[in-house]
């Protein structure tokens, strides 16, 4: 059972985006700094044969392999590289998460001649692409064919394809999906899916992508058995309601895995014009705010050129100057420390005067320390925080400042301090 690997703690997530690297070979060079790092799963972005687009989330054929990820160069099978690769990462404690597209598939697929009735359909038969809205304007994917997973007129047969598939890759050595717009497909296939795997693989994980789901949506994804939704605390400004609601509203049903950036938006460093404290600040509020966390490959070197599932290539490699692994290592001992932090639930606000320019709140864990936040929401200025008494926030006790950096020697119990622009303070017991 691999989930094992997580030892009860919240999954660290780290994003191998495979366009960016090569070859399967080239993704096992970076399996032991991401480990060094303290990352306990690496997810991959699709590694099927794409269709004519060549994008990632096109699949043609999902059994055999995007040609930019196989050696050709080495005796060894494409599956065989891919296994070789699964065990690169077990043996460094990691588990490997596969994105999983199911949704729908390319245009040019070869089922869509083989089994037409697995598709959505216009009233003049003609297959239906998918699309999402952007503003007011529907932008529709013309490379894309839209799988009709809920009324199919042979949908016994379609979600065995599916399980069969997802067998295939278990047999593999994967460790649990990602599940791509997870919200578009319905909940029974899901519940299917999930009990399958869970039966073939106890412990099989399933992420469910969740990004622009309603409130609604987002409760109903959270009941059906995915162990982690991505939520999106990356878009929140400390300050509109919105954040705390699906806090609340998820917190009792689902851990959750919060990130500074992903593969889908711009780089964070980009965003920010290079401010690194506020980068630093972002990831810290993921990773203490949330049950689990998540960054793509090249965060950790301040990488500024957004990932693209079409046209990244290895000749994107970055070379900035810029190295954040000591930090992220020191995020990740964080979480390794304080059982509060591995935990959905049990955090509260923890309101002080000047909560418009500082967010505080605390994780707590039953029978274990509690781990008190303040965030200076403010890129540009120093901002004092009163506390007037730290015990009734973490208990009676030594107070000690763990925060990765400008940690305090001492915290009295009557704390006040002028937090650096951007700067995240974290105290808990000694």
């Amino acid at each position: 059972m691999r989930n094992d690997l997580l030892r009860g703690k919240g999954i660290r997530l780290y994003n191998l985006f495979p366009r960016l690297l090569g070859t399967m070979g080239r993704w096992k060079d970076h399996i032991k700094r991401i480990q060094a790092m303290g990352f306990n799963a690496v997810y991959i972005n699709p590694i099927h044969y794409p269709g004519f687009s060549g994008s990632l989330y096109s699949p043609k054929d999902f059994y055999k392999f995007n040609p930019l990820f196989i050696d050709t160069n080495l005796v060894m099978s494409p599956n065989e590289q891919l296994k070789d690769f699964i065990a690169v990462c077990h043996n460094a404690d990691i588990l490997v998460i596969m994105d999983l597209v199911i949704n729908h598939t390319a245009i040019d697929c070869t089922l869509i001649h083989e089994h037409s009735s697995w598709y959505k359909h216009t009233p003049d038969g003609q297959i239906v692409h998918p699309g999402a809205k952007d503003g007011n304007k529907w932008i529709e994917w013309g490379d894309l064919a839209e799988v009709d997973n809920a009324h199919s007129s042979d949908r016994e047969n379609l979600w065995q394809f599916w399980w069969k598939m997802m067998a295939h890759y278990i047999d593999a050595g994967f460790d649990g999906f990602r599940c791509d717009m997870a919200y578009q497909v319905p909940n029974d296939l899901w519940k299917y899916l999930i009990s399958r795997a869970q039966q073939k693989k106890p412990g099989c994980l399933f992420l469910a992508e969740s990004l622009g789901c309603s409130f609604q949506q987002v409760e109903i994804l959270a009941r059906i058995g995915f162990d982690y939704l991505f939520n999106s605390m990356k878009y929140w400004d400390y300050n509109q309601p919105w954040g705390m609601e699906q806090y609340h509203k998820t917190s009792p049903l689902v851990g959750t895995i919060a990130f500074p950036e992903s593969h889908d938006t711009r780089r964070l460093i980009d965003e920010l014009d290079g401010d690194l404290p506020a980068i630093k600040r972002q990831l810290l509020f993921s990773a203490t705010f949330s049950k689990g966390f998540m960054i793509p490959i090249g965060f950790e070197f301040g990488f500024r050129r957004t990932l693209d599932v079409v046209h990244t290539d290895p000749g994107w490699w970055e070379n900035t100057g810029i190295d954040l692994q000591e930090f992220i290592k020191k995020v990740c001992m964080l979480k390794d420390s304080y059982e509060a932090l591995n935990h959905e639930g049990g955090l509260e606000i923890v309101d002080q005067p000047n909560w418009m320019n500082i967010f505080c709140y605390k994780r707590s864990a039953s029978g274990q320390k509690t781990v008190f936040v303040a965030i200076n929401k403010d890129r540009w200025h120093h901002q004092n925080i009163h506390i007037p008494d730290m015990e009734k926030i973490l208990g009676p006790g030594i107070f000690k400042d763990v925060s990765p950096e400008f940690a305090m020697p001492e915290i009295p119990r009557l704390f006040e301090y002028g937090l650096r622009p951007s700067e995240v303070k974290i105290i808990t017991l000694g």
